[in-house]
Protein backbone atom coordinates (compact mmCIF):
# COMPACT_ATOMS: atom_id res chain seq x y z
CA UNK A 1 0.00 0.00 0.00
CA UNK A 2 1.60 3.41 -1.02
CA UNK A 3 1.48 5.70 1.42
CA UNK A 4 -0.42 8.54 -0.63
CA UNK A 5 -3.60 6.41 -1.78
CA UNK A 6 -6.96 7.17 -0.63
CA UNK A 7 -8.28 4.92 1.94
CA UNK A 8 -11.94 5.71 3.16
CA UNK A 9 -12.84 4.32 6.36
CA UNK A 10 -16.49 3.62 7.09
CA UNK A 11 -17.18 4.07 10.59
CA UNK A 12 -14.13 5.66 11.71
CA UNK A 13 -16.17 7.09 14.59
CA UNK A 14 -16.91 3.61 16.25
CA UNK A 15 -14.66 1.69 17.72
CA UNK A 16 -12.75 -0.56 15.55
CA UNK A 17 -13.12 2.34 12.61
CA UNK A 18 -11.11 4.56 14.91
CA UNK A 19 -8.64 2.47 15.84
CA UNK A 20 -7.70 1.58 12.15
CA UNK A 21 -7.76 5.14 11.37
CA UNK A 22 -5.41 5.08 14.59
CA UNK A 23 -3.25 2.46 13.34
CA UNK A 24 -3.74 3.52 9.19
CA UNK A 25 -2.22 7.67 10.48
CA UNK A 26 0.63 5.93 12.43
CA UNK A 27 2.11 3.90 9.64
CA UNK A 28 1.97 7.38 7.77
CA UNK A 29 -1.21 6.73 5.41
CA UNK A 30 -2.10 10.42 5.19
CA UNK A 31 -5.02 10.82 2.48
CA UNK A 32 -7.29 9.24 5.13
CA UNK A 33 -11.36 9.78 3.76
CA UNK A 34 -14.15 9.53 6.40
CA UNK A 35 -17.81 11.11 6.75
CA UNK A 36 -19.68 11.36 10.03
CA UNK A 37 -23.03 9.91 10.16
CA UNK A 38 -24.60 12.94 10.40
CA UNK A 39 -22.77 13.93 7.03
CA UNK A 40 -23.85 10.27 4.95
CA UNK A 41 -26.27 8.18 5.82
CA UNK A 42 -24.81 4.65 4.77
CA UNK A 43 -28.25 3.36 4.79
CA UNK A 44 -28.97 5.22 1.96
CA UNK A 45 -28.17 3.85 -1.54
CA UNK A 46 -27.98 6.97 -3.53
CA UNK A 47 -26.19 9.02 -0.72
CA UNK A 48 -23.72 6.31 -0.78
CA UNK A 49 -23.31 6.28 -4.30
CA UNK A 50 -22.86 9.25 -4.88
CA UNK A 51 -19.77 9.61 -1.86
CA UNK A 52 -18.02 6.96 -3.17
CA UNK A 53 -18.38 8.00 -7.23
CA UNK A 54 -16.91 11.27 -5.57
CA UNK A 55 -14.36 10.60 -3.94
CA UNK A 56 -13.22 7.42 -5.50
CA UNK A 57 -11.00 5.95 -2.56
CA UNK A 58 -8.62 2.97 -3.44
CA UNK A 59 -8.77 0.84 -0.39
CA UNK A 60 -12.40 0.49 1.54
CA UNK A 61 -12.47 -0.49 4.95
CA UNK A 62 -16.02 -1.41 5.87
CA UNK A 63 -16.23 -1.40 9.46
CA UNK A 64 -19.65 0.71 9.94
CA UNK A 65 -22.32 -0.89 11.30
CA UNK A 66 -24.88 -1.37 14.01
CA UNK A 67 -23.46 -3.36 17.35
CA UNK A 68 -24.18 -4.24 20.72
CA UNK A 69 -24.47 -6.68 23.19
CA UNK A 70 -26.39 -9.62 23.39
CA UNK A 71 -29.81 -7.60 25.36
CA UNK A 72 -29.38 -5.08 22.28
CA UNK A 73 -29.00 -7.60 19.98
CA UNK A 74 -32.09 -9.69 21.14
CA UNK A 75 -34.22 -6.58 21.55
CA UNK A 76 -33.68 -4.47 18.55
CA UNK A 77 -33.16 -7.62 16.10
CA UNK A 78 -34.94 -5.48 13.12
CA UNK A 79 -32.61 -2.98 13.17
CA UNK A 80 -30.00 -5.13 13.20
CA UNK A 81 -30.48 -6.69 10.15
CA UNK A 82 -32.08 -3.66 8.37
CA UNK A 83 -29.18 -1.28 9.11
CA UNK A 84 -26.35 -3.95 8.45
CA UNK A 85 -27.56 -5.44 5.58
CA UNK A 86 -27.91 -1.44 4.07
CA UNK A 87 -24.73 -0.49 5.12
CA UNK A 88 -22.62 -3.71 3.97
CA UNK A 89 -24.88 -3.66 0.18
CA UNK A 90 -24.68 -0.29 -0.81
CA UNK A 91 -20.94 0.17 0.34
CA UNK A 92 -19.87 -3.27 -1.24
CA UNK A 93 -22.25 -2.16 -4.47
CA UNK A 94 -21.09 1.75 -4.98
CA UNK A 95 -17.25 0.11 -4.73
CA UNK A 96 -17.54 -2.35 -7.54
CA UNK A 97 -19.53 0.48 -9.26
CA UNK A 98 -16.76 2.96 -9.11
CA UNK A 99 -14.01 0.36 -10.23
CA UNK A 100 -12.43 0.00 -6.98
CA UNK A 101 -10.40 -2.95 -6.01
CA UNK A 102 -9.83 -3.20 -2.58
CA UNK A 103 -11.94 -3.69 0.13
CA UNK A 104 -11.80 -5.01 3.79
CA UNK A 105 -15.24 -5.88 5.40
CA UNK A 106 -15.82 -6.18 9.14
CA UNK A 107 -17.58 -9.14 10.47
CA UNK A 108 -18.09 -11.27 13.56
CA UNK A 109 -17.47 -14.41 14.93
CA UNK A 110 -21.45 -14.77 15.97
CA UNK A 111 -21.40 -15.54 12.01
CA UNK A 112 -20.42 -19.38 13.05
CA UNK A 113 -22.74 -22.11 14.09
CA UNK A 114 -24.09 -21.71 17.86
CA UNK A 115 -22.16 -25.24 18.57
CA UNK A 116 -19.79 -25.33 16.67
CA UNK A 117 -16.62 -27.23 17.50
CA UNK A 118 -13.73 -25.34 19.18
CA UNK A 119 -11.49 -23.87 18.07
CA UNK A 120 -13.87 -22.46 14.83
CA UNK A 121 -12.48 -22.74 11.73
CA UNK A 122 -13.09 -20.34 9.47
CA UNK A 123 -14.62 -23.81 7.21
CA UNK A 124 -17.72 -24.06 9.70
CA UNK A 125 -19.56 -20.64 8.21
CA UNK A 126 -23.12 -22.38 7.64
CA UNK A 127 -22.50 -25.45 8.87
CA UNK A 128 -25.15 -25.39 11.74
CA UNK A 129 -28.05 -23.07 13.37
CA UNK A 130 -27.54 -19.79 14.99
CA UNK A 131 -27.54 -18.27 18.43
CA UNK A 132 -31.20 -17.53 18.48
CA UNK A 133 -30.31 -13.91 20.51
CA UNK A 134 -28.43 -12.78 18.02
CA UNK A 135 -29.47 -14.20 15.00
CA UNK A 136 -30.67 -11.61 12.63
CA UNK A 137 -26.90 -9.46 13.09
CA UNK A 138 -24.99 -12.52 12.30
CA UNK A 139 -26.93 -13.39 9.11
CA UNK A 140 -26.46 -9.50 8.46
CA UNK A 141 -22.62 -10.42 8.57
CA UNK A 142 -22.87 -13.44 6.78
CA UNK A 143 -25.00 -11.94 3.74
CA UNK A 144 -21.59 -9.57 3.79
CA UNK A 145 -19.00 -12.22 3.49
CA UNK A 146 -21.35 -13.72 1.36
CA UNK A 147 -21.17 -10.12 -1.06
CA UNK A 148 -17.85 -9.87 -1.00
CA UNK A 149 -17.31 -13.78 -2.07
CA UNK A 150 -19.84 -13.26 -5.03
CA UNK A 151 -18.54 -9.69 -6.72
CA UNK A 152 -15.18 -11.61 -6.55
CA UNK A 153 -16.57 -14.66 -8.51
CA UNK A 154 -18.55 -12.54 -11.07
CA UNK A 155 -16.33 -9.10 -11.46
CA UNK A 156 -12.81 -9.89 -9.81
CA UNK A 157 -12.34 -7.43 -7.66
CA UNK A 158 -10.24 -7.82 -4.31
CA UNK A 159 -12.61 -7.71 -1.36
CA UNK A 160 -11.88 -9.76 1.82
CA UNK A 161 -13.52 -9.79 4.93
CA UNK A 162 -12.12 -10.39 8.64
CA UNK A 163 -14.37 -11.83 11.17
CA UNK A 164 -13.08 -10.34 15.15
CA UNK A 165 -13.50 -12.44 18.43
CA UNK A 166 -15.36 -10.44 20.93
CA UNK A 167 -13.42 -6.67 20.55
CA UNK A 168 -12.56 -3.95 23.69
CA UNK A 169 -10.75 -1.38 23.92
CA UNK A 170 -11.09 2.82 23.72
CA UNK A 171 -14.23 3.95 22.17
CA UNK A 172 -16.16 1.52 23.47
CA UNK A 173 -19.54 1.85 24.96
CA UNK A 174 -20.42 1.53 27.98
CA UNK A 175 -24.10 1.72 28.42
CA UNK A 176 -25.51 -1.00 30.47
CA UNK A 177 -28.39 -2.09 28.84
CA UNK A 178 -26.98 -2.60 25.02
CA UNK A 179 -23.10 -2.61 25.48
CA UNK A 180 -20.92 -6.01 25.04
CA UNK A 181 -20.35 -7.88 28.71
CA UNK A 182 -16.74 -6.39 28.89
CA UNK A 183 -17.51 -3.02 28.97
CA UNK A 184 -20.35 -3.84 30.61
CA UNK A 185 -18.45 -5.12 33.58
CA UNK A 186 -16.00 -2.67 33.77
CA UNK A 187 -18.56 0.05 34.23
CA UNK A 188 -20.71 -2.09 36.89
CA UNK A 189 -17.06 -2.91 38.84
CA UNK A 190 -16.46 1.03 39.14
CA UNK A 191 -19.53 2.15 40.01
CA UNK A 192 -19.88 -0.23 42.95
CA UNK A 193 -16.30 0.58 44.19
CA UNK A 194 -17.31 4.49 44.07
CA UNK A 195 -20.59 3.21 45.80
CA UNK A 196 -18.98 1.29 48.44
CA UNK A 197 -20.84 -2.09 47.04
CA UNK A 198 -20.18 -5.45 49.07
CA UNK A 199 -20.93 -7.28 45.55
CA UNK A 200 -21.99 -6.16 41.75
CA UNK A 201 -24.35 -8.18 39.37
CA UNK A 202 -22.83 -10.33 36.19
CA UNK A 203 -25.54 -11.36 33.90
CA UNK A 204 -25.84 -15.28 33.76
CA UNK A 205 -24.01 -18.18 35.06
CA UNK A 206 -20.36 -17.25 34.37
CA UNK A 207 -19.55 -20.37 32.67
CA UNK A 208 -19.73 -19.21 29.46
CA UNK A 209 -16.17 -19.19 28.18
CA UNK A 210 -15.24 -15.98 25.49
CA UNK A 211 -12.23 -14.66 23.68
CA UNK A 212 -11.52 -11.17 23.61
CA UNK A 213 -9.63 -9.03 21.66
CA UNK A 214 -8.14 -5.49 22.26
CA UNK A 215 -9.40 -3.59 19.40
CA UNK A 216 -5.53 -1.97 18.28
CA UNK A 217 -5.13 -5.31 17.55
CA UNK A 218 -7.62 -5.88 15.47
CA UNK A 219 -6.78 -2.81 13.47
CA UNK A 220 -3.43 -3.88 12.88
CA UNK A 221 -4.49 -7.20 11.50
CA UNK A 222 -6.71 -5.49 9.21
CA UNK A 223 -3.70 -3.21 7.97
CA UNK A 224 -1.78 -6.56 7.55
CA UNK A 225 -4.28 -8.16 5.55
CA UNK A 226 -4.98 -5.17 3.30
CA UNK A 227 -1.03 -4.43 3.08
CA UNK A 228 0.29 -7.92 2.42
CA UNK A 229 -1.81 -7.90 -0.37
CA UNK A 230 -4.47 -10.35 0.30
CA UNK A 231 -6.95 -11.08 -2.45
CA UNK A 232 -9.87 -12.93 -1.10
CA UNK A 233 -11.03 -15.36 1.07
CA UNK A 234 -12.35 -15.22 5.02
CA UNK A 235 -9.90 -14.38 7.94
CA UNK A 236 -11.07 -15.16 11.52
CA UNK A 237 -8.98 -12.69 14.17
CA UNK A 238 -8.30 -13.40 17.64
CA UNK A 239 -5.93 -14.00 20.40
CA UNK A 240 -6.55 -17.92 20.36
CA UNK A 241 -7.16 -17.82 24.02
CA UNK A 242 -10.55 -17.80 26.12
CA UNK A 243 -11.76 -17.30 29.71
CA UNK A 244 -15.15 -17.67 31.47
CA UNK A 245 -17.42 -15.20 32.32
CA UNK A 246 -16.60 -15.41 35.89
CA UNK A 247 -12.57 -15.21 35.04
CA UNK A 248 -13.28 -11.90 33.21
CA UNK A 249 -15.18 -10.18 35.79
CA UNK A 250 -12.38 -11.92 38.58
CA UNK A 251 -10.01 -9.91 35.86
CA UNK A 252 -11.57 -6.27 35.88
CA UNK A 253 -12.42 -6.58 39.41
CA UNK A 254 -8.74 -6.19 40.11
CA UNK A 255 -8.35 -3.82 37.10
CA UNK A 256 -10.37 -1.47 38.47
CA UNK A 257 -9.40 -1.80 42.70
CA UNK A 258 -12.70 -3.30 43.72
CA UNK A 259 -12.97 -6.46 46.72
CA UNK A 260 -16.66 -7.08 46.56
CA UNK A 261 -18.29 -10.24 45.46
CA UNK A 262 -19.64 -11.29 42.35
CA UNK A 263 -23.29 -12.23 42.15
CA UNK A 264 -24.40 -14.00 39.20
CA UNK A 265 -28.18 -13.36 37.30
CA UNK A 266 -28.74 -16.82 36.12
CA UNK A 267 -31.94 -15.66 34.83
CA UNK A 268 -30.62 -13.74 31.94
CA UNK A 269 -29.15 -15.20 28.92
CA UNK A 270 -26.08 -17.16 28.47
CA UNK A 271 -25.64 -17.19 24.78
CA UNK A 272 -23.41 -19.28 23.01
CA UNK A 273 -21.38 -21.78 25.69
CA UNK A 274 -18.40 -21.78 23.89
CA UNK A 275 -17.08 -19.05 21.25
CA UNK A 276 -13.23 -19.67 20.66
CA UNK A 277 -11.61 -18.72 17.19
CA UNK A 278 -9.18 -21.14 15.46
CA UNK A 279 -6.52 -18.43 14.30
CA UNK A 280 -4.21 -20.62 12.40
CA UNK A 281 -4.80 -19.07 9.22
CA UNK A 282 -3.93 -15.72 10.17
CA UNK A 283 -0.36 -17.00 11.72
CA UNK A 284 0.38 -18.97 8.68
CA UNK A 285 0.28 -15.52 7.19
CA UNK A 286 2.54 -14.23 9.85
CA UNK A 287 0.12 -11.92 12.24
CA UNK A 288 -0.95 -12.70 15.72
CA UNK A 289 -2.32 -10.82 18.51
CA UNK A 290 0.34 -8.49 20.75
CA UNK A 291 -1.94 -7.19 23.59
CA UNK A 292 -2.34 -9.60 26.86
CA UNK A 293 -6.02 -9.24 28.00
CA UNK A 294 -5.48 -7.99 31.49
CA UNK A 295 -2.91 -4.77 29.69
CA UNK A 296 -5.78 -4.10 27.00
CA UNK A 297 -8.51 -4.24 30.37
CA UNK A 298 -6.21 -1.77 32.21
CA UNK A 299 -5.83 0.39 28.94
CA UNK A 300 -9.71 0.55 28.41
CA UNK A 301 -10.33 1.59 32.10
CA UNK A 302 -8.35 4.37 31.38
CA UNK A 303 -10.57 5.16 28.48
CA UNK A 304 -13.62 4.78 30.34
CA UNK A 305 -12.55 6.99 33.27
CA UNK A 306 -12.23 9.97 30.99
CA UNK A 307 -15.98 9.56 29.76
CA UNK A 308 -18.41 12.02 31.21
CA UNK A 309 -19.94 10.84 34.92
CA UNK A 310 -17.05 8.47 34.98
Amino acid sequence: MNKNIKIYIAGHQGMVGSAIERRLSSAGYANLVSRAHAELDLTNQAAVTQFIQHEKPDYIFLAAGKVGGINANNTYRAEFIYQNLMIEANIVHAAWQAGIQRLLFLGSSCIYPRDSPQPIKEDYLLNGPLEQTNEPYALSKIAGVKLCESYNRQYGTQYISAMPTNLYGPNDSYDLNNSHVLPALIRKAHEAKVRGDKEFMVWGSGKPMREFLYVDDMADACVFLMENGISEGLFNVGTGEDVTIRELAETVMSVVGFNGEIVFDASKPDGTPRKLLDVNRMRKLGWQAQTPLRDGIAKTYADFLTKPGA
